[in-house]
């Protein structure tokens, strides 16, 4: 074969391949790196800074200005471990997070299976009330929801923070729109084999709809670890206190050492970089699959 089958087509995206040869393009880009770079480095540089500020100790941290600590003391950040009990919050979070992304997948997919597959009686009106919801600011809801907690019991335990995951109208929004976007002809042979409407949904709908599964697990898990109000309210005191809960009762403390602060603050950001990392390629491919229908 000659040797120009095994190259690889030319790029026809905004900037072709021949285009790079221009004085202006390769000025146009050089821009843009160098745009790219800066706001990299802006974004970076808070999370880089509270890092380094936690190698400090507290007249270190006082009197010097420099970015750049005169020791790389890890016994720091492993005082401030054993003082917090951060693996028992993290414990706490990770339970929250399993409840909360479960609860997630299943009600507000069972729901929007509802809405856009089965389609009962008044489904359009309770798909209007979804709707409308997020309209409604969640500070607003959140006096009658503790309200109702309250007197069903629930405080206390994360009962509560996983049930307010799976009634968020936002997800439920995502499955019905992802849900519509299905074969009815793949449906309707599961119903044909002899599935019953939550078999169809656990056996077909689900396995066919990974790619919205990943964003609203993303999604749940972000929310889970970054909420602080209903968790401070609902298990605020006892012994089941989330990072985010614990951080802020930390803070609040008046032996608290700003040096401490920081390297709690630190504990409270390696997850959520974390799972940044691994899920961001997965993250926008799902979100840009969702977007396209057919």
């Amino acid at each position: 074969m000659k040797q120009e089958e095994y190259s690889l087509p030319p790029r026809t995206g905004v900037i072709r391949d021949f285009d790079g040869y221009t004085v202006g393009v390769k000025v146009g880009m050089a821009f843009i790196y160098i745009a790219c770079a800066l706001i990299v480095i802006v974004s970076l540089f808070p999370i880089i800074w509270v890092m380094l500020a936690g190698f400090k100790d507290l007249r270190e941290y006082m009197s010097s200005t420099a970015i750049i600590p005169n020791a790389f003391d890890f016994s720091r950040y492993t005082k401030t471990w054993t003082q917090l009990s951060v693996t028992q919050n993290y414990l706490n979070s990770l339970y929250v997070i399993i409840g909360c992304v479960l609860c997630a997948l299943i009600f507000n997919g069972l729901l929007a299976y509802g809405l856009a597959i089965l389609k009962p009686k008044g489904h359009k009106i309770v798909n209007s009330l979804v709707m409308v919801s997020l309209l409604i600011p969640a500070t607003i809801s959140l006096v009658p929801l503790f309200m109702n907690i309250q007197n069903f019991k629930l405080g206390g335990f994360f009962t509560p923070l996983w049930l307010a995951a799976g009634a968020n109208a936002f997800f439920v929004i995502l499955f019905r729109q992802f849900f519509q976007s299905l074969p009815s002809s793949i449906i309707e042979a599961g119903r044909i084999d002899g599935c019953s409407q939550l078999q169809t949904f656990y056996k077909i709908v689900l396995p066919l709809s990974k790619p919205i599964c990943v964003v609203v697990t993303i999604f749940a898990i972000n929310g889970a670890w970054s909420d602080f109000l209903l968790p401070y309210l609902v298990l605020g005191g006892s012994k089941w206190q989330t990072v985010m809960v614990r951080l802020f009762i930390f803070s609040t403390q008046q032996t608290i050492n700003y040096d401490d602060l920081m390297r709690a603050v630190v504990f409270s950001m390696i997850p959520p970089i974390i799972i940044f990392f691994i899920f961001q390629k997965k993250l926008t491919e799902n979100i840009v699959t969702v977007g396209i229908k057919g």
